[in-house]
């Protein structure tokens, strides 16, 4: 059973003397997790378990104890059980030290301080019922110290800020305003001329804080409210002043972030002190929702959101222009389940599929006069509106996808991507278009108005940059109300950004093939590119047929019957003579290609062998299956923490026989530990020529191994692991699919030692596609 855990909210805690090496986290298991840095990386240090609801804001700093201990850490969360929770962190032990109830209420966010003179923590809390809540610690305890007012929808964000010796409260709500609040010292003598004045002021709302035997008045006054979003706003940051040479080269400012698609950098005026809206960035149009988060790197030359479709946007400051800010080459993924994925035909690239409903394509871009190559999504063939499952390349630049419609789909590369492909990693123009066979290629995609699939553009229906003509000053159909967000072409020399990659990077459908029942829940191609195999969701036998397609026709050639439970994985050998697919009734059947002897006759497959509950030694699901690289033999995965090898009747190498399979485990059963949910053979042998196979589980590990037949299968000295891919790398999640490079090296790299790495692709449900290199010498040792 897969757990998917949301990490909801994460802050770095402050340190008040060495660099930030924690971080605090929240997330839907209902704990509070404190991370510190193990050798360059986040282990976790200490769990705080008390909420009965997801953890929504955690915020912590560290204070002066006085005592010999020296610091101690405050972490105060907010769970959706209308509560937050005060921990405090003395060296590796944390205890709970007060729970604050809202009721039948929620904090959205929270915030952690400590207030000028005194230093004494303060808490603010903001949440559903429209109000700041300020709380205080006192004798230990936090004391709820005043109520600002002012806001008229859901609080969404808060955070303090110091600044010339007082302390900044900035607010964001549903009302698509901010508000910043001043706290300041008050002395007894200015509270007794403040009564006897009858000038008009600010309204001041004032408290008193004990710290042993002083007593310390602060007061609290709204210093600005600031309008310029035009739909929630959901984020703000403050930047401290930067100094440069011991000078204020950018002063005091606020960064904010709205649903309406845009950030706003905020600053007081340096002559009237009010603050103005400096810059504002974001995107215009396009289907996403907005951002729910901001951040602003220490120097201020940077500003990061993040979406809501997971994405994350960064602009850039132009260091030769003077607020002119640029989109930067961020990491962007998928934001949901990944459930297959691919090389293409070359090694070049990776494709995946996912319950995020998007296709995308990654690719090592390589700069310019540089030896640095690093992986990016460069392209999002398909964007649908189902939950897709599965594809397969069927040339070098087409694939063939299948989703929760019960419908395979087709798709090219236009010429605008492999352009932009050639420039980023290299590969010449001419090789690339060598594959196009002189069939001219659209310039891109787009998806119509009323229309579910992408139309290709060709150079001549590319979108006018000017409005509608005289002629056209009326609709004349259903589908001119509702005009196409058209394609327009991009010169890529970095990787494109989030609104480019939603618009400008689609692939053309060339073919619908329909004939399953169900949902599309598996589908591979042979070697040779002429057939592609699928295979839908099953309860019944006559649904957990195999369909044939032809790549020439596209038309369907055969159905294979044989199981009764959903088909889970089918591949090809190599060597195209057999296809193998294994199923959720724990069986697994072997069709073989039949010799026609004249090539222009449709190819014929007939059931070669298979197992049954006599001959089966998997007891559970079997959800993956590989062939080694010479066709010899293929590896079984199942849900009862077995892999397996089969081969032919006699040894591993003896792939020929009799007129009917028998094909008899050639291996010992390996126990992973864990459920098997994918299996893959290199491309080639270890030096000392065994078999290298990859092996993914359900909590998420990769393990390998190196195999060889041994005359008795029952030995225990046929596999050997090799390695372990290290907890901080592997998924957290089930690993869904396992896929090596189908040649030697590394893409991208072209080092004359690079023969001696190999790289192997996976993809999870923890929402990760992952590159690993493996260094095939690691396998001889």
């Amino acid at each position: 059973m897969e757990i998917l855990i949301l990490y909801l909210c994460v802050e770095i805690v402050p340190c008040l003397s060495a660099p930030e090496t924690e971080l605090v986290s929240g997330g839907s298991d209902n704990r509070v997790i404190l991370w510190d840095i193990e050798n360059n990386k986040f282990a976790k240090c200490v769990k705080l378990e008390g909420h009965s609801g997801a953890v929504c804001a955690v915020d912590a700093i560290y204070q002066e104890t006085g005592s010999a201990a020296g610091c101690e850490m405050l972490i105060a969360s907010a769970a959706s059980d209308s509560s937050v929770k005060i921990w405090c962190r003395r060296g590796s032990e944390a205890d709970c030290l007060q729970t604050l109830s809202f009721g039948n209420g929620f904090v959205m966010d929270l915030s952690l301080s400590s207030l000028p003179a005194s230093g004494v923590p303060i808490l603010a809390c903001g949440g559903d019922d429209c109000k700041i809540h300020l709380y205080v610690q006192q004798n230990g305890e936090f004391q709820k110290v005043q109520s600002l007012l002012g806001h008229e929808d859901w609080i969404r964000g808060v955070e303090w800020a110091a600044c010339d010796g007082d302390l900044l409260l900035a607010t964001c709500a549903q009302d698509c305003l901010i508000r910043i609040w001043k706290i300041y010292t008050k002395s007894a003598t200015s509270l007794e001329e403040d009564a006897g004045e009858d000038t008009i002021k600010l309204k001041e709302r004032i408290f008193s804080v004990k710290r042993k035997e002083d007593v310390t008045i602060y007061a609290v006054t709204l210093e600005t409210v600031l309008a310029g979003h035009e739909n929630w706003v959901y984020g703000v940051h403050w930047q401290p002043s930067v100094f440069k040479d011991g000078r204020i080269q950018q002063p005091m400012c606020l960064l904010s972030a709205s649903m309406d698609k845009t950030m706003i950098l905020w600053a007081p005026d340096e002559e009237s002190a009010v603050w103005l809206e400096q810059m504002r960035v974001g995107e215009v149009g396009g289907n996403t929702l907005g951002f729910y988060g901001c951040q602003m790197s220490p120097d201020g030359c940077m500003i990061l959101a993040h979406a809501f479709h997971g994405a994350l946007h960064l602009w850039c400051q132009d260091p030769s222009v003077e607020g002119e800010w640029s989109p930067g080459v961020v990491i962007s993924g998928h934001f949901n389940s990944v459930q297959d994925l691919c090389w293409d035909l070359e090694g070049e690239f990776v494709m995946s599929v996912g319950t995020d409903q998007t296709t995308r394509l990654f690719a090592p871009w390589k700069r310019k006069d540089q030896q640095e190559v690093t992986w990016h999504e460069i392209a999002r063939p398909q964007i649908h509106g189902y939950d897709i499952q599965c594809l397969a390349m069927t040339g070098r630049f087409q694939f063939v996808a299948g989703a929760d419609e019960k419908v395979l789909r087709v798709f090219t590369a236009p010429r605008n991507f492999v352009e932009n492909f050639s420039r980023l990693t290299g590969v010449p123009m001419e090789k690339l278009l060598s594959s196009s066979n002189g069939v001219e290629l659209p310039e891109g995609a787009s998806v119509p108005a009323l229309g579910l699939s992408n139309k290709a553009v060709f150079h001549m229906e590319l979108a006018p940059q000017s409005g509608f003509s005289d002629k056209e000053d009326k609709f004349s159909s259903a589908s001119d109300q509702y005009p196409q967000v058209y394609f327009q072409p991009i010169n890529l020399t970095e990787p494109p950004t989030e609104d480019h990659l939603l618009q400008n990077t689609l692939w053309p459908e060339v073919q619908k093939l329909y004939g399953h029942g169900y949902e599309v829940f598996c589908v591979t191609c042979n070697h040779s590119r002429s057939l592609v195999a699928s295979a839908c969701k099953a309860s019944k036998a006559e649904h957990a047929a195999v369909i044939l397609w032809s790549t020439s026709s596209w038309k369907q050639l055969l159905s294979l019957s044989f199981h009764s439970l959903t088909v889970t994985q089918m591949a090809f050998s190599p060597d195209d003579s057999f296809l193998l697919a294994v199923s959720r009734d724990r069986t697994w059947s072997l069709w073989k290609r039949q010799d026609t002897g004249q090539a222009d006759l449709e190819p014929a497959f007939s059931l070669y062998a298979h197992t049954d509950k006599h001959t089966a030694v998997h007891t559970r699901i079997i959800w993956s299956c590989n062939w080694s690289p010479d066709s010899k033999c293929f590896a079984t995965g199942s849900r009862d923490k077995k892999v397996i090898v089969w081969a032919e009747q006699g040894s591993a190498g003896d792939a020929g026989g009799a007129s009917q399979g028998s094909f008899r485990p050639c291996s010992s059963v390996l126990d992973a530990g864990d459920a098997v949910t994918a299996v893959s053979f290199s491309p080639v042998l270890s030096l000392d020529e065994r078999y290298i196979i990859a092996v993914g589980l359900d909590c998420g590990k990769i393990l390998f191994y190196k195999w060889k037949a041994c005359e008795d299968p029952s030995s225990v000295t046929d596999w050997v692991k090799c390695l372990e891919v290290d907890r901080f790398l592997c998924h957290t999640l089930t690993v869904k699919q396992l896929r090596w490079r189908p040649r030697v090296g590394r893409a991208g790299h072209m080092d004359a030692e690079d023969c001696e790495w190999l790289q192997l692709a996976s993809c999870g449900a923890d929402h990760c596609v992952k590159i690993f290199n493996v260094d095939r010498r690691s396998f001889s040792r």
